[in-house]
């Protein structure tokens, strides 16, 4: 029986995802904020006899603690981890610093993708044919502004998501490169534009363009039938992109090795520094 941790796990494609795992017979850990969606998502598991194959975990993944508190509370139950997959996100209008002094995009989109990915990495190795699955639309060209990762200066939530995906992207990259015998792979998904929940605290003006892009978005039940294949079949490469299920060049300069390098020094004296 193989064991999924998804992030994201109890609306939109993450829910979608999480269902079809517990269908296939796997353990799926649903994270997310919301204790009353946590419970529908249990209550659906019961529904489908497989209540004792669904955990549900309560998390502001915007918070750094809550993050390792996660890590800590998986490997205190479960020895493996044959897929990590990270799909939560939000959207924020405005610019917010969290509790602990990051901005809160950056920390809920790219921090703690970088701590779930690296501080998981010893259950995934224990598995058979281990992946990390990142949900963030890998192949972005937005600047990275070196001196200013937290957008402290003209803060747009657009330019935020955006600059999210730029960072996981080099996030893939250098975790193939800190650990370059693992046998985990990681793969990068850009799953299209997509009629899902669309977390988030948007303008009037941005909620009429998110009515226009549901009319034309994809499905949820079509959008993880690719997502399924990879956790499935993951590739034989330490990294992959994926659009909609097709492959991406690496070869551009958004998935640098120095850049990724540079990013991941960058994180970690952040991390260290608190903020």
């Amino acid at each position: 029986m193989k064991t999924y941790l998804i992030t994201g796990g109890t609306d939109g494609i993450g829910k979608e995802l999480a269902l079809r795992c517990l269908a296939g017979g796997a353990q799926v850990v649903a994270v997310g904020r919301s204790a009353a969606r946590g419970a529908e998502w249990l209550a659906v598991a019961r529904a489908q006899g497989a209540a004792d194959r669904a955990h549900f975990v309560a998390a502001d993944l915007s918070l750094v603690a809550e993050n390792r508190a996660l890590i800590e509370r998986f490997r205190g139950s479960f020895a493996r981890l044959d897929a990590l997959v990270l799909c939560a996100r939000h959207f924020r209008t405005t610019r917010l610093v969290t509790a602990e002094g990051f901005e809160n995009t950056f920390a809920h989109f790219y921090l703690s993708r970088h701590l779930l990915s690296h501080g998981l990495l010893d259950r995934l190795e224990a598995a058979d044919d281990p992946v990390v699955l990142n949900v963030a639309g890998p192949g972005g060209t937005t600047e990275i502004a070196w001196d200013d990762l937290q957008l402290a200066r003209g803060y747009d939530g657009q330019r935020a998501l955006a600059l999210g995906g730029r960072l996981n992207d080099l996030l893939g990259v250098g975790f193939a490169d800190a650990w370059p015998r693992a046998g985990t792979r990681y793969v990068l998904f850009h799953p299209g534009t997509v009629n899902t929940g669309f977390s988030g605290e948007y303008t009037p003006e941005m909620l009429v363009l998110i009515d226009a892009l549901r009319r034309s978005a994809r499905a949820v039940e079509d959008a993880v039938a690719p997502i399924v294949e990879v956790l499935e079949r993951p590739p034989a490469a330490p990294l992959s992109a994926l659009v909609q299920g097709a492959p991406l060049s690496l070869d551009g300069p958004g998935f640098d090795v120095a850049e990724a390098r540079r990013l991941r020094r960058a994180t970690e004296g952040l991390l260290a520094a608190g903020g």
